[in-house]
């Protein structure tokens, strides 16, 4: 029986609740990242000090660590969306600090927030969790983009399989993850990744970090 790319969301976030949710930050930042995926963690936070607004959108929230660990300035402004309510309630516990909202959201579908609203916007590590090729899951860039005002900044980070260098124990753990419906990278390429990015975004920028590829863009103005 084929299983619909809905059920294939649904089953990918069923893993977080508050018992994985409390040792996610262990395992994702201090193992995968630095054994696994071969990015430094301080990147990837270096990436949201380069492009937060006062204004921003988190898609596919985690624990909200990027956000608790990023430069922020008082009074920040932080929607966080995400299909788990569990992965929701931590992060917006976390980042109490801030004037923070929550909405619950599949990053497939358009998001249930006002266009054009936010001065940037997040995803990272969500890419390789939703179902289908690069090709299909850049509806997230489109989704995204419509919330992001004209000149403000799209960014994040994702897990590829080809067109990177991948360890033999990241292969190995990434099939197996695969497998398992935790991740939906076999077919995620780098080469795929930046002709969608180029087709949307004129200005933007690829790095790549171990089999990990960071992006940052800018929503194209109104002419």
């Amino acid at each position: 029986m084929s299983v619909s790319h809905s059920d294939q969301v649904i089953a990918g976030q069923a893993m977080y609740n508050p018992s994985t949710l409390r040792a996610y930050d262990l395992a994702a930042f201090q193992f995968n990242c630095r054994f696994l995926f071969r990015v430094p963690v301080s990147e990837v936070v270096g990436m949201f000090d380069r492009n937060i607004s006062a204004n921003h959108l988190d898609l596919g929230v985690g624990t909200g660590y990027f956000l608790d660990h990023c430069r922020t300035a008082p009074g920040q402004a932080i929607t966080l969306a995400d299909l788990n309510e569990h992965s929701l309630k931590h992060a917006a516990a976390r980042l109490a600090r801030f004037d923070v909202r929550t909405v619950r959201a599949n990053a497939l579908e358009p998001l249930p927030l006002p266009g054009r609203e936010f001065g940037s916007a997040s995803m990272n590590f969500l890419l390789h969790c939703v179902p289908g090729d690069i090709r299909a899951k850049a509806r997230v860039f489109d989704n995204v983009a419509a919330c992001v005002k004209p000149g403000g900044r799209i960014f994040g980070a994702t897990v590829l399989m080809k067109g990177v260098p991948v360890g033999a124990l990241a292969r190995t753990v990434l099939g197996a993850w695969n497998k398992r419906g935790i991740m939906h990278n076999a077919e995620d390429s780098l080469d795929d990744l930046r002709a969608e990015l180029a087709a949307r975004f004129p200005e933007h920028e690829l790095t790549v970090r171990g089999c990990t590829a960071l992006f940052e863009a800018e929503v194209p103005r109104v002419r």
